[in-house]
């Protein structure tokens, strides 16, 4: 289907919108007398960065928390293998995570 065939069905079956052009950014269907977004920020979102100290407390916690499978009414250890396998990926992100502060211009 061509663009123009394209174009021409939207407006067809949604008279309430239009088309407009927008700086930096693919052409965009509003609704007929609103204003296209401009830019949206991610603080806008809720979003801010890192998780900061409680994230990383959240993790060793989760950490513990795989570890604590380990002991249980279970008799096979192939089981065993695959905790200690996700608890030392964790481990290794997290002493990731505090190199990578630890060496940042500006550590959080």
């Amino acid at each position: 289907m061509s663009e123009q065939t394209h174009r021409e069905r939207i407006s067809v079956n949604h008279p309430a919108t239009e088309r407009v052009n927008q700086p930096g950014r693919e052409e965009g269907v509003v609704r007929a007398g609103a204003a296209p977004v401009e830019h949206e920020r991610p603080e806008d979102w809720g979003w801010h960065g890192e998780t900061g100290r409680w994230g990383r407390i959240g993790a060793v916690i989760a950490t513990l928390f795989i570890l604590a499978y380990l002991f249980g009414n279970h008799e096979g250890r192939i089981e065993d293998l695959w905790v200690v396998a996700i608890a030392g990926l964790m481990i290794l992100i997290l002493l990731l995570d505090w190199r990578r502060r630890r060496n940042a211009w500006r550590a959080k």
